[in-house]
């Protein structure tokens, strides 16, 4: 034991190193494994980012489709119960042809029609109520039937732009269409050029009919979609004219330009038709107002003067 006395500190220093060699050994081992509280951290972290994108997102949402849309649909719920299925099916064709505004569907829109019907009918009582019982009865029946009539004049209001707007871009997209075929594009590719380039009506029918088609429907089949779509007699015969092309293997480029023609005359013969309506709808306002301000300075003197000669007392001082 007295032998090894000299050798203690050599022993010390060994264990030394060997301890430090082992901490080394440990600390490298875990240098790739990440800190457990940073993971822990992080984590709450990326949780607290997600709920707020959650809630971000959430408010990003308009109020009408956060909260009114919701309460429609359980009025909806009740409509649809009372309402003929006729008249469902003929909602959704009108909204069709309205480009579905907002999402609307069949129940939702007799809906909001069945509130717009309760609220005129107890807003126009509240404003016809100094003019007795009878005033306020009569308001409450035509405020009842003016809000149930708004939402529907309203979509047929929407309709009835659309199709002017198709009406009026069908001739130059034929064109641009026509172009693009006879430079070697196919009759998809060219409504996919008219869908990049415009941003109208008729350029998202465009667009519809691709998606469909990309999706597995027939060109005949999403042609005729857009055609019940829209409700436009040019566009019918477009679709029509394509159809019988693709079935009959007539060239595209030709269809596309005797179409471009008819479309141009159509169009020139409106633009004609209303030149003529334009005098017979100007007399309407030129006979109630127009007029009646003339003879009132033209013949208001005389009248004065008329009065004064016939009536003695109106010279009295």
């Amino acid at each position: 034991m007295e032998g090894l006395v000299p050798y203690i500190p050599f022993i010390l220093l060994g264990i030394g190193v060997i301890i430090a060699v082992g901490l080394v050994a440990v600390g490298v081992s875990n240098a790739s494994q990440s800190d457990p509280l940073a993971e822990r951290l992080s984590e709450y972290a990326a949780q607290a980012e997600a709920v707020a994108n959650l809630e971000d997102i959430e408010m990003s949402v308009p109020f009408s489709q956060r909260v009114i849309l919701p309460i429609m649909q359980q009025i909806a719920k009740l409509t649809t119960a009372f309402t003929p299925q006729q008249r469902l099916e003929q909602a959704a064709k009108d909204l069709e042809l309205a480009g579905n505004p907002r999402g609307l569907t069949p129940p939702v829109f007799y809906a909001i029609r069945f509130v717009a019907m309760l609220v005129m009918a107890a807003l126009m009582p509240m404003i016809l109520n100094p003019y007795g019982t009878l005033a306020v009865i009569g308001g409450a029946l035509g405020g009842a039937a003016i809000g149930y009539m708004m939402p529907q004049m309203y979509i047929q209001s929407i309709a009835k732009r659309r199709q002017e707007a198709v009406i009026k871009a069908l001739p130059d997209a034929l064109d641009l269409m026509s172009i693009c075929v006879e430079a070697g594009l196919g009759f998809d590719q060219a409504m996919g050029k008219v869908f990049e380039k415009w941003d109208n009506e008729l350029a998202l029918g465009f667009g519809r009919v691709l998606r469909e088609i990309t999706l597995g429907k027939t060109r005949r089949d999403a042609l005729k979609a857009l055609d019940e779509s829209v409700g436009v007699s040019d566009l019918t015969t477009f679709c029509s004219a394509i159809i019988q092309a693709d079935q009959l293997g007539v060239s595209i480029s030709k269809v596309l330009k005797i179409q471009s023609e008819q479309m141009r005359i159509k169009r020139r013969q409106r633009a004609q038709e209303k030149a003529q309506q334009a005098p017979i709808k100007m007399m309407i306002p030129m006979v109630l107002l127009i007029f009646p301000a003339i003879w009132l300075v033209l013949l208001g003197p005389a009248g004065v003067q008329a009065f004064k000669q016939f009536v003695p007392a109106a010279n009295a001082p």
